[in-house]
């Protein structure tokens, strides 16, 4: 601002030699420092001026925000007037009353249970249907599994963990076999579980039905691995594996379910998943020697 004074008073300096020339009108040097004086204390009463009109902004806006706060507290809570129907499903359960009716969920988790409740008849019923339904459809099968729920881990089993050829690994493979023609096979294996080997030692209650007589008060203790068990898959991997290195095979250190054997211009490669194995090479009689 001192600046802006000193070339306002430089002009008018200028000025005032120009009237001196022509001796219209003769300014002084005190009546320059009493116009800079003057010109200073207009520019603080304006700041100061400008000053008390935010002020009176500030306030009002700080009184609009409390009020708009109080509003917010002191708002009543809005509830919806619609009205509430019980859903369709669950109407059964209502009688003409209003009273609602208590339904006992505990249906029976065995067929002991199943045989010995008031609903006998009902539940046997049901299993002829179903029995018949699965026959009819060939689709019958059985098979004993055993309650993996119930082992403990340490005591029962340790590792469970069983690794699976990665789909990627599945396609590269495929892609060398068709741009070799490379024969490619696929089998399943039955039972697969079934062949595992047990590292720990394991026990179960005889089968429902099927309790010897002479031994009705002993238990089982199992020698292979069965479906059911917690470690199963596992054991059936490590059965594989060293079943399958017995012809030759060489298990690939990144992709522990890929196998690769080579002799002189033979090439054979064996893919495992859980109990699917795809076989790829390029002689026949290899193939079927696996």
């Amino acid at each position: 601002m001192d600046d802006m004074l000193d070339v306002v008073c430089l002009v008018l300096a200028t000025i005032t030699l120009e009237l001196q020339k022509q001796q219209e009108y003769v300014v002084s040097y005190e009546m320059i420092q009493n116009l800079k004086e003057i010109l200073k204390g207009k520019h603080v009463k304006r700041e100061v001026q400008q000053q008390q009109d935010i002020e009176p902004e500030v306030e009002e806006i700080s009184q609009e925000v409390e009020k708009n706060s109080t509003d917010l507290v002191t708002q009543p809570l809005r509830r919806s007037s619609r009205e509430r129907h019980e859903p369709e499903r669950y109407e059964f359960l209502v009688t003409t009353h209003g009273d609602v009716i208590l339904v006992d969920q505990d249906e029976p988790k065995t067929y002991h249970e199943a045989v010995t409740s008031p609903d006998s008849e009902k539940w046997l019923e049901a299993m002829r249907s179903e029995m018949d339904s699965m026959s009819d459809n060939q689709t019958y099968k059985g098979r004993l599994v055993a309650k993996g729920f119930r082992q403990i881990h340490g005591i029962d089993y340790d590792e469970t963990f069983s690794p699976v050829a990665m789909f990627k690994s599945i396609r590269i493979l495929l892609a060398v076999a068709a741009f070799h023609d490379y024969e490619i096979w696929q089998m399943d294996v039955k039972t697969a579980f079934l062949n595992g080997k047990l590292e720990e030692d394991v026990y179960m209650t005889q089968p429902e039905g099927f309790v010897t007589p002479e031994n009705a008060g002993k238990v089982c203790k199992l020698q292979r691995s069965i479906y059911g068990l917690k470690q199963a898959s596992r054991s059936w991997n490590l059965r594989f594996n060293e079943a399958i290195q017995e012809f030759v095979f060489i298990r690939n250190e990144d992709e522990p379910c890929v196998y690769k054997k080579f002799s002189g211009s033979i090439v054979s490669f064996l893919i495992l998943y859980v109990d699917d194995i795809l076989i790829i090479g390029n002689d026949v009689p290899t193939l079927q020697s696996i």
